[in-house]
C-alpha cells in the first residue's frame, strides 16, 4: 500500500507534549501510549495499537518496518515517539526492551459485573500500585526542579482545583502552610477567575486537574498566565488544553475505567506528586523548613488533649 505523503502524515500527527530534557530515559512506554491513544488521529492510533500489541517485535524493527506494518509514514512513527516524550524511535525501542523484560508486570483491569469481592479488591489495589509506579516513571525531575524554583522565588502561591481535584488542592495548601509558605487555595470557580486575573509577576499558581480539560481550571490558569504569574500544572499524561498555559507540567499516569471515573488512582498519583513537591521544597530551604515545621507542630499540639 502506498504510504501517505509527508504533508498528509503531518496532519495526522498530534502536537508534541513536553518531553524529558535532552535524551533522559523514559519509562512506562506502554502506559504512556495507552493514555495518549484517545487523543490521536486514525494513523496515530494505528501505530499506537501496533506498538501496544507487538512490543516484542517492535524492539527488533526499524522505523521503516513499523511504518510499513501500520500503513503510515516514518514521520508519523517518529512524531508519535516524540509526543510520548522520547527523542525518537530508537529511544522508544530501548525503553520497550527494558519494560518487557521486567519480572513483574501489573495489568490494568476494568471491573466486571460478576467480579467477586476478592477479585475486585485485587484489581483496585493493583491498579493503584500500577498508577504510582507509572507516575514515578513519567514524572520529570527537571520539571520538578523548575517547579520548586518558581515556587521558592514567588512572593506568594495560589492553588486551584475543582471537583475531585479540590481536595488535592486543599491538601497541597495545608502542606505548604506547614513549611511556612505564603499560600492560599481557591476551589470556587468564580473566585478562581477573579483571583487568577489579579495575580501578576511574582505569583506562582499551582493547578490540579486530572483531565486538563475542565473549563474552570483551564480558564483560571490562562488568566493567571496572561497576568504574568508562573504557572505549574499537575495533570494526567496526554494532550489537554491546560498545557498551553502551563510553564511547568508535572504528569501523573492514571487510567480511569468504566466503573472508576473520578477514581482514587488519579488522586493517589496527584497526592504522590504533592508529597514529592513538598519534600523538595522543604529540602531546598532545610533549616527554615525544619524550624517552621517544629513551630507549627507545637501550635497543633494545642489542639490535642
Amino acid at each position: 500500500m502506498k504510504k501517505p505523503s509527508s504533508k498528509a502524515a503531518g496532519k495526522s500527527q498530534p502536537p508534541p507534549v513536553p518531553s524529558n530534557a535532552g535524551n533522559a530515559p523514559i519509562s512506562a512506554v506502554l502506559s504512556r501510549i495507552g493514555t495518549f491513544r484517545p487523543s490521536l488521529g486514525p494513523v496515530g492510533q494505528r501505530i499506537a495499537d501496533f506498538i501496544i500489541n507487538h512490543p516484542s517485535e517492535v524492539v527488533h524493527m526499524s522505523v521503516s518496518e513499523v511504518a510499513d506494518r501500520t500503513c503510515s509514514s516514518e514521520g508519523s512513527v517518529v512524531g508519535l515517539c516524540k509526543s510520548l516524550g522520547a527523542s525518537g524511535f530508537q529511544q522508544i525501542k530501548i525503553a520497550l526492551a527494558q519494560e518487557i523484560v521486567q519480572p513483574v508486570q501489573f495489568i490494568h483491569e476494568d471491573l466486571k459485573q460478576h467480579d467477586t469481592i476478592g477479585s475486585t479488591i485485587r484489581k483496585i489495589f493493583q491498579s493503584n500500585v500500577q498508577t504510582l509506579h507509572d507516575t514515578q516513571a513519567a514524572l520529570d525531575p527537571n520539571a520538578m526542579e523548575k517547579a520548586v524554583k518558581l515556587i521558592r522565588e514567588a512572593r506568594r502561591i495560589e492553588i486551584y482545583g475543582i471537583g475531585s481535584a479540590a481536595t488535592i488542592a486543599e491538601d497541597a495548601h495545608y502542606r505548604m502552610l506547614r513549611i511556612g509558605l505564603d499560600v492560599k487555595v481557591v476551589v470556587d470557580s468564580h473566585v478562581q477567575a477573579i483571583s487568577a486575573s489579579l495575580t501578576g509577576p511574582g505569583v506562582a499558581v499551582l493547578t490540579v486537574s486530572h483531565s486538563g480539560s475542565t473549563h474552570e481550571t483551564v480558564l483560571a490558569t490562562r488568566l493567571a498566565k496572561e497576568a504574568g504569574a508562573a504557572t505549574i500544572c499537575i495533570t494526567n499524561f496526554g494532550k489537554s488544553p491546560i498545557q498551553a498555559y502551563a510553564d511547568v507540567l508535572l504528569f501523573t499516569m492514571a487510567r480511569e475505567t468504566n466503573f472508576r471515573t473520578e477514581a482514587m488512582t488519579s488522586r493517589l498519583a496527584q497526592l504522590a506528586i504533592i508529597d514529592a513537591l513538598i519534600a523538595c521544597l522543604a529540602l531546598s530551604e532545610y533549616d527554615k523548613s525544619v524550624k517552621t515545621l517544629r513551630h507549627t507542630f507545637d501550635v497543633l499540639s494545642l489542639k490535642r488533649y
